[in-house]
């Protein structure tokens, strides 16, 4: 069964930073991508940002020279780094996963961290 315990998530007042982790019980090449969702109350569930197992990243507009997606291979995890923070930013963020065997395709997502935007 496949985990995604995600962490780092907390209070920050604007501008300031934040660090997630997501980690995966498996290795990150068994996955298509791994990547960050968020949702906002009252607001649908977006995607932030993935990173493929290739190593390809792929961010939303709304967080290009903000966020950064990486990766730890031998640890199995991902991280979100979050610079100059913004009120709207304020969300859960949930870790999600995507693989494909036999072409079916498995999502799997990990149980949310909240990461609140306040002066």
């Amino acid at each position: 069964q496949v985990q995604l315990v995600e962490s780092g998530g907390g209070l920050v007042q604007p501008g300031g930073s934040l660090r997630l982790s997501c980690a995966v019980s498996g290795s990150l090449f068994s996955f298509n991508f791994v990547g960050w969702y968020r949702q906002a109350p009252g607001k649908e569930r977006e995607s932030v940002s993935n990173i493929t197992s290739s190593g390809r990243t792929n961010s939303a507009d709304f967080v290009k020279g903000r966020f950064t997606i990486s990766r730890d291979n031998a640890k199995n995890t991902v991280y979100l780094q979050m610079n100059s923070l913004k009120p709207e930013d304020t969300a859960v963020y949930y870790c999600h996963a995507l693989r494909t065997v036999s072409l079916v395709t498995y999502t799997y997502w990990g149980q949310g961290t909240q990461v609140t935007v306040s002066a």
